[in-house]
Order: C-alpha cells, then sequence, then structure tokens
C-alpha cells in the first residue's frame, strides 16, 4: 500500500491532497483572493501568499485524512509549468518534507496531471483516450496513449481559451476571473445575437487571438454610438463570446475524433469547468455517440487531488524526482 502527500502550487492556489493505495482521500484547496483588486494574478503576490499558507494547508490536509507523516511513502509535488515563484514554494516544501522523512519525491507535470484528474472517480476513459485541456494557460488536444505516455496533436498558437474568456471579460468591465461571470450571464443571454472576428488555423491547431482583437474592436465601435451598450447587452455579449469560442474548440475537436477514429473524449483544465461547454460536450456525445468524460467541478481548477493521482501511476513504476531538480516555468508536455 502506498500513501502519497501532493501539493499543488503552480499558480495562484495552494492545495495538499492525500492519495492512498488509488484512491484521493481528499482534496483541500486555499484560494488567494487578493489579485481580484489587480485584475488578474500577481506573481510576487501569489508566491508570499503561497508562502503563508502552504504549512497550514499541509497539516489540515494531513489531519483530515487521517494520517501522520511517518505513514507517508512519496511527497509530490507540481514542478511546471507555472509561474516560477509560486513553484518553487511548493518545491521547496516538498524536498524538504521528503528529505526530512527519508522517501522519494515525485515532481510531476500540471498538464498531464490536469488529465490524470480522470482517473479519480469512475467512469474513467479507456486507452487510448482524446482530450482537450483548456485553461487559462493552455489549449491542447492529446492522445492520452496511457498515463505516462501522451501525445500532443494540437495546440494554440498565441492565446488560450482560458486567457481570451478573462481578457475579453475585461474588456466589458468585469472582475477577475471573469472567465466565471461570462459563462454566469451567457445563461440569459442570445448566443447568436453578435459576432466577432476570429483566426482560422489549419489542421489541429488553435488561435484565440483574432477573436479577442475583434471582441475589442467590436466594443469599441458600439460604445461610441452607445456609451451604456455593454451594461444594456451584457448577457448578449457574453453568451454570444462564450459560443463562439466554444464552437472554435468543438471544429478541431471534432476534426480530431475523425483523423484519430478515438471515441473516447475527456476534456481538463479549468475552462472544463464551462457549463457551456460541458453542456455542448454531453450534446454532442449523445449526437454522434462518442464517449465524453468530464470532470467534477472540483478537479477542474487547479487542485492537488489530480497532482496525487498523477503521482500514483509515476510512484507504481518508480518515476523519482531528484532533490537538486528545479521548477520549469516551460515546463515541456
Amino acid at each position: 500500500m502506498s500513501i502519497i502527500l501532493a501539493i499543488e502550487s503552480s499558480c495562484d492556489e495552494t492545495s495538499a491532497s492525500i492519495i492512498a493505495n488509488g484512491k484521493v482521500l481528499n482534496n483541500v484547496i486555499a484560494t488567494q483572493s487578493i489579485h481580484e483588486i489587480y485584475g488578474g494574478v500577481v506573481p510576487e503576490l501569489a508566491s508570499r501568499a503561497h508562502l503563508k499558507k502552504i504549512g497550514p494547508v499541509v497539516r489540515h490536509c494531513l489531519e483530515t485524512a487521517g494520517v501522520s507523516a511517518s505513514d507517508l511513502n512519496a511527497v509530490a509535488f507540481t514542478k511546471g509549468p507555472g509561474l516560477l515563484g509560486s513553484l518553487l514554494v511548493g518545491a521547496t516544501f516538498a524536498k524538504a518534507y521528503a528529505y526530512t522523512l527519508g522517501i522519494p519525491l515525485i515532481g510531476v507535470n500540471h498538464m498531464r496531471a490536469h488529465i490524470l484528474a480522470h482517473f479519480i472517480e469512475d467512469p474513467k476513459p479507456k486507452f487510448p483516450f482524446l482530450c482537450l485541456t483548456v485553461s487559462g494557460g493552455h489549449t491542447q488536444l492529446v492522445i492520452v496513449h496511457s498515463a505516462l505516455k501522451m501525445e500532443v496533436i494540437g495546440e494554440t498558437r498565441d492565446d488560450a481559451v482560458g486567457e481570451a474568456f478573462d481578457k475579453c471579460a475585461k474588456m466589458m468591465g468585469l472582475p477577475y476571473p471573469g472567465g466565471p461571470l461570462i459563462d454566469k450571464n451567457a445563461k440569459t443571454g442570445d448566443p447568436l445575437k453578435f459576432t466577432f472576428g476570429k483566426t482560422d488555423m489549419p489542421g489541429l491547431e488553435f488561435s484565440f487571438s483574432g477573436i479577442k482583437t475583434g471582441f475589442l474592436y467590436f466594443l469599441q465601435d458600439r460604445i461610441k454610438e452607445n456609451p451604456q451598450f455593454i451594461t444594456e447587452n451584457l448577457s448578449d455579449l457574453s453568451a454570444s463570446l462564450q459560443f463562439q469560442l466554444i464552437e472554435m474548440l468543438m471544429v478541431k475537436l471534432e476534426r480530431a475524433v475523425k483523423e484519430t477514429k478515438i471515441n473516447q473524449i475527456a476534456i481538463a483544465g479549468g475552462v472544463s469547468a464551462n457549463s457551456g461547454l460541458r453542456s455542448r460536450l454531453q450534446d454532442w456525445s449523445i449526437k454522434t455517440g462518442n464517449e465524453v468524460f468530464i470532470p467534477e467541478f472540483q478537479y477542474c481548477t487547479d487542485n492537488a487531488g489530480m497532482v496525487a493521482m498523477a503521482a500514483e501511476f509515476m510512484y507504481k513504476e518508480g518515476i523519482f524526482e531528484d532533490i537538486e531538480s528545479v521548477p520549469e516555468a516551460r515546463m515541456p508536455f
């Protein structure tokens, strides 16, 4: 039996989780509200908040799981990608903990962990499956051959879809994080009311800079005619923007399914919490017969439960991290 402590600190969530013999026992997450007043994550503030929270979060994690430090067989941490200062806090804490206990250290790729979150609870996809990873920093199509072998077959050339959501929300005067607010406002809006410019990329590549720029110019033109345009049309703007961003994702996903002939489909990353995307995928699944896997909300955004799951697979294969290794802000997939 293996018991692993996992730590996640790639951005602005301080999280810890215990996995025992393949079962995630808990998923403790401490958020950082300080970034809301700045309209985005401030790296220096994020790393300082991690320093304050990581000790109490880990202690609470062990207590609620009914596990003592002496019970642990390994300590896992997010090695990258992410904000370097934030990653360093988690990595340093994990290394000190593992070194003191004399147990192995496991460095986990953040994006791979998002994908492997699907193995925390049933139903679980079968290998090979396609995964659409969508977050504030990444948009990728991945063939998941196994828990340890994954192949990126398409990704964004510029902005990630989550960044497009948040930056367009900021253009409308919505507070950070704006993506969830667009999702909320879209529920009462007309998704076909407005259209915005976008960039069509070849193959399975994505680009979201075009629609972001088109959205900005659209707002500027309409505000000249009516200064209250955004306030009066917030729901329709949100619904139209969300609809078009989701359609851009679906076009590439459908192409990937056709090219790979893989009909097990999963989504991962923070944007997978978007209700419009989840609904669109469920409708598409019913229409096409492709089996779609959507994680629980707590495993969509950054969390240590997914890091723990990834670490479980690595522990079984004896894949450990050197104590001298350093986090990687732009860690290769």
